[in-house]
């Protein structure tokens, strides 16, 4: 496969703004933090009812994409066939776009709803208990899920079937933008895309690092400290950049199918070990709620008590998922040539919220049975010691503590490198001019934005900034708001102009 060339006017820009923008951050932080986290309190009080509407509508559109005339229209030519196998395929769909953020709120979120839960319920209560995992499995469920898809899709479209030569967000918004899309409007969404994939992984790693640094600070009895920090982000490194390196066949799914193996392998543990009937019969309890309040949920936005539920939770959420989400679609459409509109929209939806669902019934059900039991007094370390602490009691809880600690320290490290290494061939391949169906971005570009990457994420650790440019990515979901609209009305528009096409390739592949 031939490298393919560079865009030097998405790659120098991205570069050098990236470069000001986290300095700036960085030097300012005192004062950008307020300023930022004041705007991002601002979005999720005064957009809550626009990304609500939103993530229900992608939902619906998704819906009808799936069950509607369209559902069989094949992602590639008509001899094209799918690249990997479906357990490697959503292996890839699901821990990509998760990282150890699945593995870090599945133990604490169910404990933050118990003590502080939505629709004025008062907190430690039942009621409160009935919801915690609940609303865990709606927020990482469908809707969360239904924003990944989408950006997916319409990738996947422009880049197979429209043969489109670059995998860009810019090029998903030109059935509207036009000409546009490869002008400075264009070039302006890519370089925000890129942004919001530095914060997003910047988020994954303020919950990642801390989260293996207490594990491994209680397993050898050693404080977590800077250095232990940063030699954590440096073996991330080694691993993530040498799979990237290796690239999208023999580096990233390998990593992912080991990874899919680990994950199961904890969660069954889990289940076999701690109070089984329990977790089942909660999980079975919660999973019925949020079916039946799943509108509720998706629409609440509790204007009248004004209690700040669903903004810091859902609106917050829907707010990260969109930031992130233009990187989980570029890296999802790039693996799913072959495949038909239906069975990527039915697997990254399967995949990803059965993915999510089983590590919050499994971890929320016996992180809520320690706490509810009085075995281990989880939200008074969560109030007192932090969240960190909190997953290292829960391990400590659980028969063979110390080889499920070692254990859970490398899934932690496998489940980031996923989404690092994938990251790294994305946003090479949105700086690359063209590539072909099978062609993957020049080896040494991957390997640079694994270097950028932990170079950010290593000076970010140092100086304390970390958390400024997490919410700095954030507040870029405002115009993903935008490129969702335009995303959707290209692919809608390029299927309607290609029906007599699609209708005439499905018949002659039956």
């Amino acid at each position: 496969m031939n490298d393919s060339k560079l865009e030097k006017s998405i790659f120098w820009p991205s570069i050098l703004f990236i470069i000001l923008v986290t300095g700036l951050l960085v030097i300012f932080k005192d004062s950008a933090g307020p300023v930022l986290s004041g705007m991002l309190t601002s979005i999720t009080f005064k957009l809550d009812w626009a990304f609500e509407f939103l993530t229900i509508g992608l939902f619906i559109l998704l819906i009808w994409l799936m069950f509607g005339r369209f559902g069989q229209v094949k992602l590639g030519g008509l001899n094209d066939r799918p690249e990997f196998s479906k357990l490697s395929w959503g292996g890839m769909l699901f821990t990509t776009s998760m990282g150890t953020s699945i593995m870090f709120w599945s133990i604490v979120e169910p404990l933050y709803y118990y003590v502080g839960p939505p629709f004025g319920i008062e907190g430690k209560t039942a009621e409160a208990a009935e919801y915690a995992v609940t609303y865990g499995l709606f927020h990482w469920g469908l809707s969360a899920w239904a924003l990944y898809a989408l950006p997916s899709v319409v990738m996947a479209y422009s880049f197979y079937v429209l043969k489109n030569p670059s995998l860009k967000i810019s090029s998903a918004c030109r059935g509207v933008l036009g000409k546009h899309a490869d002008g400075f409007v264009g070039k302006v969404i890519d370089i925000l895309v890129i942004w919001s994939m530095i914060g997003g992984l910047g988020t994954s790693l303020g919950l990642g690092v801390p989260m293996i640094s207490a594990i491994i600070g209680d397993l050898f009895g050693i404080e977590s400290s800077l250095g232990l920090n940063i030699a954590i982000i440096i073996l991330w490194t080694i691993i993530f950049t040498s799979s990237s390196y290796l690239g999208l066949y023999k580096g990233i799914r390998r990593l992912s199918d080991i990874n899919v193996y680990l994950a199961f392998g904890l969660a069954l543990f889990v289940i076999i070990v701690g109070p089984t009937l329990f977790i089942l019969s909660y999980f079975t309890n919660s999973f019925g709620l949020m079916l039946d309040q799943f509108f509720k949920m998706s629409l609440y936005t509790d204007p009248i008590n004004q209690g700040g539920f669903p903004q810091a939770w859902t609106v917050f959420y829907w707010a990260w998922f969109a930031a992130t989400a233009p990187f989980a679609g570029i890296f999802i459409a790039r693996i799913s040539k072959g495949r038909t509109i239906r069975e990527l929209v039915f697997h990254v939806l399967l995949w990803g919220s059965v993915g999510s669902w089983l590590y919050f019934a499994v971890f929320g059900g016996y992180a809520m049975d320690l706490e509810l039991t009085g075995k281990v007094m989880l939200t008074e370390i969560q109030a007192t010691m932090g969240d960190p602490s909190v997953i290292v009691a829960v391990l400590n809880s659980l028969p063979l503590s110390t080889l499920v600690s070692i254990f859970f320290v490398i899934l932690g490290f496998i489940f980031l490198s996923t989404s690092l290494d994938s990251a790294s061939l994305v946003i090479a391949s949105v700086a690359t001019k063209e590539l072909d169906g099978e062609a993957q971005p020049a080896r040494w570009h991957r390997l640079l934005w694994g270097i950028v990457l932990s170079a950010l994420a290593i000076s970010l650790t140092m100086t304390g900034g970390l958390d400024v440019v997490q919410t700095s990515s954030v507040l870029v979901s405002v115009p993903v708001l935008l490129m969702y609209i335009l995303m959707a009305m290209s692919l809608i528009k390029w299927l309607k102009k290609n029906e007599k096409i699609h209708i005439y390739v499905n018949k002659k592949s039956e």
